[in-house]
């Protein structure tokens, strides 16, 4: 995912995980046509991350996967 451009956006439609724990901790995305942006909770006025679809798509197959569990 070497390729994430950081910026600022606009306006979306950003939502964060429903199993959130509301605690401060959270990433929140929009989800656009060409691409996934994610921004931190606690700054939605701060820095914004944007993936490909297929980025997005790797890292969420890395999740499910299990790559980034604590050992």
């Amino acid at each position: 995912m070497g390729s994430a451009k950081e910026s600022r956006s606009p306006r979306a439609a950003w939502f964060k995980a429903t199993f959130s724990d509301n605690g401060g901790g959270c990433v929140e995305i929009a989800l656009g046509e060409d691409e996934v942006a994610v921004r931190d909770s606690k700054d939605p006025d701060g820095p914004v991350l944007y993936f490909s679809g297929a980025e997005w798509g790797a890292f969420l197959a890395g999740v499910h996967a299990g790559e980034f569990d604590l050992r």
